[in-house]
C-alpha cells in the first residue's frame, strides 16, 4: 500500500526532507481501447451485423439513435459499474444499442463484435512504439476496465509477447481509477509505482494512476482507427527516445 503525503490546495503539508530527481522510467502501463486499439466504425460494424443492405439515409437514422441513446436515463443507468464485471459489461452495452429499435435484434451481435480480435485496429504508432519500449528494457503491462480478456486481440495482431501483465477491470471487481488495479500491475512487473508510467485517454480514470503514486501521461483527443496516435510522446517521457 502506497501512502503519498497529504497535500493542501499549495502542495505537501509537510516538506520532504531530501530532494531526489524522479526514478527514471521502469514500467508503462497502457489502456488498450483509444489508446493501443480501436474498434472499426459504427457504420460498418452496424453493416456487418445487419441482414440486409443499410442505405447512408438508414444508417445515419441509426447513428443518431446511438448519439440519443446516450442521454437515455435507462441507458445511463445501465452504464454504473459497467466494468466492474462481464455481466455487467454486456448488459452497458447491449442495453445501448438496443435503445435504437432498429438495432435491437443485433444488440447481441454488435457486443460479439467487441470480443472479436478482428473487429480492433491497433494505431499505427502502436507496434513501433512498443517495440522500442521493450528492446530498451522496459516491461510493459495492461491496465483496462473491461469486460473480458484482452490478450486474444492483442495476439491476433502480434503484439502480446511485449506485456508481462494483463489486468482486467472484471476481475478483480472493481474499475479505474482504483488504486488497487495500478498497484497489482506493478506488483505483476516487479516495479515501484514511483517507477512506472500509466498512459491513456481518459483523464479520470488513467489520470487517476497519480493517486497510486505512479506518473500518468494521458493522450489528447480521439484519433481515428489506423491513425498514428501520438504514441512518441511515450518515448520522450520514458526517456527512451
Amino acid at each position: 500500500m502506497i501512502h503519498l503525503p497529504a497535500c493542501g490546495p499549495e502542495g505537501p503539508i509537510r516538506a520532504r526532507t531530501t530532494s531526489q530527481a524522479p526514478l527514471t522510467v521502469q514500467a508503462v502501463l497502457f489502456d488498450f481501447s483509444g489508446t493501443l486499439f480501436q474498434i472499426g466504425t459504427y457504420a460498418d460494424r452496424i453493416r456487418a451485423a445487419m441482414a440486409d443492405p443499410v442505405d447512408d439515409v438508414a444508417m445515419d437514422i441509426m447513428l443518431s439513435g446511438l448519439e440519443a441513446g446516450l442521454s437515455d436515463p435507462d441507458v445511463i443507468e445501465a452504464q454504473r459499474g459497467r466494468d466492474v464485471s462481464s455481466r455487467a459489461h454486456h448488459h452497458a452495452f447491449t442495453a445501448w444499442y438496443a435503445s435504437v429499435p432498429e438495432l435491437a435484434p443485433v444488440a447481441d451481435v454488435l457486443y460479439e463484435q467487441l470480443q472479436a480480435p478482428e473487429h480492433w485496429v491497433p494505431y499505427a504508432d502502436t507496434e513501433s512504439t512498443l517495440v522500442r519500449l521493450t528492446q530498451s528494457g522496459v516491461v510493459l503491462g495492461v491496465v483496462s476496465d473491461v469486460g473480458w480478456d484482452l490478450r486474444a486481440t492483442f495476439a491476433h495482431h502480434g503484439l502480446d509477447h511485449h506485456f508481462s501483465s494483463w489486468v482486467h477491470s472484471y476481475e478483480h471487481d472493481t474499475e479505474k481509477p482504483d488504486p488497487l488495479l495500478f498497484q497489482h500491475a506493478c506488483r505483476e512487473l516487479g516495479v515501484a509505482p514511483e517507477e512506472t508510467l500509466m498512459v491513456g485517454d481518459h483523464p479520470a480514470k488513467d489520470g487517476g494512476a497519480a493517486g497510486a503514486g505512479l506518473r500518468s501521461y494521458v493522450l489528447p483527443g480521439r484519433a481515428t482507427p489506423g491513425s498514428r496516435r501520438g504514441l512518441d510522446a511515450v518515448l520522450r517521457l520514458a526517456d527512451r527516445v
